[in-house]
């Protein structure tokens, strides 16, 4: 394998900073499965409160997370709504079929990302022996990096309320979506039942996800915890790496996405590639499947991550990329094209 000098593959390659390391081996400890790890209580009492919600359940990864939400909301044989790219429908192994007996219901998503409210609403499932029972919808933003708009969350939300459901928000990169809009996260988050935030992505933590929501959710979240083998003992190594990020690496987010704009700027200067703008500080190109291969040949030989084939591609700005990452790796692209 190569070296790589830049890396752009995901923001979840972020490595902890000496500040943090140190917060990491001065936490205070207890063994949390008892529930008497002060640094964890510290950090859910501290995200709950940001979010403005009952309670929180700290976990190893995004995917517990969300799955421990779908369970929270649906019992066996129940079903959730979410898009046809959504990470916990998608990328999640289907925990929720395999784990939670929990039936997903994939929506089309429009070319913003979102959910037709017609295409929610024609989904949900009435009260009919022959079908699994809707009980959720769960959105994602970012979604691809893409902010689906406020309003449009709000409408979901009303929805949902309309027809008796729960909403779940996968906001892995929700501080993302907050900083870029210069909005509140407890006013970003103000409709959902369930929030699932990442540390490890661009808050730069080394492991771990926080889910939020109301006290009974986050109750029945924790006792699924213990059964998926989620508890762990002296955590608050990790939670200290977290409650770090929390009050280190929120407003430098903006750092990132001011990045991810110039190099979809940089990009976007060679006619072959077609670069998505980036909301955030995730770029999407398209090219020529050929010259796609032959351009992650390329990248990678000059130590430079991204993912992709086909000739699509994935460039991803997080913390551990800075400035010259990104003006050095515009330099090479601009020789491969010469």
């Amino acid at each position: 394998m190569n070296t790589i000098r830049y890396d752009f593959r995901s923001d979840t390659v972020t490595r902890p900073s000496a500040a943090m390391r140190t917060a990491m081996v001065e936490a205070e400890v207890g063994d949390d499965v008892f529930g008497d790890d002060p640094t964890v209580s510290q950090l859910e009492q501290r995200m709950a409160a940001m979010l403005g919600k009952d309670a929180a359940l700290f976990v190893p990864s995004g995917t517990q997370s969300n799955l421990l939400a779908l369970m929270s909301h649906c019992g066996r044989g129940d079903e959730y709504i979410a898009g046809q790219n959504a990470h916990c429908y998608r990328w999640e192994a289907g925990g929720a079929a395999v784990l939670g007996s929990i039936q997903p219901q994939p929506i089309a998503h429009q070319p913003d990302g979102t959910l037709a409210l017609s295409d929610i609403e024609a989904a949900i499932k009435v009260d009919d022996s022959h079908f699994a029972t809707t009980r959720v919808i769960a959105l994602e933003n970012t979604h691809g990096g893409q902010i689906l708009p406020v309003a449009y969350m709000a409408a979901v939300a009303e929805l949902a309320r309309r027809h008796g459901l729960g909403l779940h928000l996968d906001g892995a990169r929700a501080f993302n979506a907050s900083v870029a809009l210069g909005m509140d996260i407890k006013d970003f988050t103000a409709d959902f039942d369930t929030v699932s935030i990442c540390l490890s992505k661009g808050l730069g933590a080394p492991v771990g996800s926080v889910l939020v929501g109301r006290a009974d959710l986050i109750e029945t979240a924790r006792r699924n915890r213990k059964m998926l083998g989620g508890g762990m003992r002296q955590s608050g190594i990790l939670a200290a790496a977290g409650l770090y990020a929390l009050e280190h690496n929120v407003a430098r987010l903006a750092d990132d996405h001011r990045r991810a704009k110039r190099l979809a700027e940089g990009l976007a200067a060679f006619d072959q590639l077609k670069v998505t703008e980036p909301h955030t500080n995730i770029i999407f190109l398209n090219c020529e499947a050929e010259l796609g291969e032959r351009f992650n040949t390329f990248l990678a030989e000059r130590g430079i991550g991204t993912t992709g084939r086909y000739g699509r591609q994935r460039w991803v700005t997080h913390l551990d990329v800075d400035d010259e990452a990104i003006e050095g790796a515009l330099t090479d692209v601009a020789e491969f094209f010469r």
